[in-house]
């Protein structure tokens, strides 16, 4: 069997997220459906590199899948975006080195949050980027964010901490929490080793109310000896995220 490696970018507003649900529609479902009909197979599982939330987006979201034929890269790129969704598009396919998975073989990942600050929400922005618009200390903000970085138990960030990957290791590396200031807003740029489920987000929450006021900065140390996800703020609204890029070390040839 060939291991091939799709590249795909989404526009997560009108999905479940990327993981099958039984009664809502999902990018893997899409993805599934697409390749089966252009295979002419049953059924095609495709296996990506975490799942994102639903209304979450993506701009290089990495998935493979398993066939026994030689597939003409251009032509499945072409045929497989023809029959998908307009807000689901493959990038790139590649056949993919023997022991590959999109999964276990990551290295790391980079997401970025969107919020918008002004006091009336661009239309435009409205399904990409969370609204605050309270008084928002960008120096507390900045403060709060260097935090997070290096390499930490993130247990109290993480939802379903006693579950898969979180209850098997929950510590992380962050590598850059970088804060980029833009005309009524800003974003976040989260670069680590890995991400618990939902632990973007809820970092992200944090930061937001301890911008606002809402918490206290010498609170950040407590949360995480705390390792309970109760002691920390409510996540931030999914659609302000974006799942940038997977890196996968150089051996394979799929770094970014």
């Amino acid at each position: 069997m060939i291991c091939y490696k799709l590249t795909i970018a989404y526009e997560g507003t009108n999905y479940s997220g990327w993981q099958f649900q039984v009664n809502a529609p999902s990018i893997q479902e899409e993805l599934q459906k697409g390749l089966a009909k252009l295979l002419r197979k049953q059924k095609v599982t495709v296996i990506g590199s975490g799942r994102t939330d639903a209304g979450v987006h993506a701009k290089r979201q990495v998935a493979h899948f398993h066939h026994g034929d030689t597939v003409d890269l251009n032509l499945l790129v072409l045929a497989l975006n023809g029959i998908l969704p307009k807000d689901i598009r493959v990038i790139e396919a590649q056949v993919a080195p023997d022991g590959f998975h999109a999964r276990y073989s990551a290295t790391g990942k980079i997401y970025h949050y969107y919020i918008h600050l002004g006091r009336v929400m661009d239309p435009f922005r409205r399904n990409y980027f969370a609204h605050v618009y309270l008084n928002f200390d960008f120096s507390l903000l900045r403060q709060a964010a260097q935090k997070f970085l290096g390499t930490h138990d993130f247990t109290s960030f993480a939802n379903e901490a006693h579950k898969g990957a979180s209850a098997k290791n929950p510590i992380r590396t962050l590598y850059r929490l970088d804060i980029i200031e833009e005309e009524n807003g800003l974003h976040l740029e989260f670069e680590g080793n890995g991400f618990l489920y939902k632990m973007v987000r809820n970092i992200t929450g944090l930061l937001i109310d301890i911008a606002t006021g809402k918490r206290r900065l010498e609170e950040i140390e407590e949360i995480f000896q705390a390792k309970d996800r109760q002691k920390s703020s409510k996540a931030a609204p999914a659609k302000g995220l974006v799942l940038i890029c997977v890196k996968y070390g150089k051996k394979d040839n799929f770094s970014h």
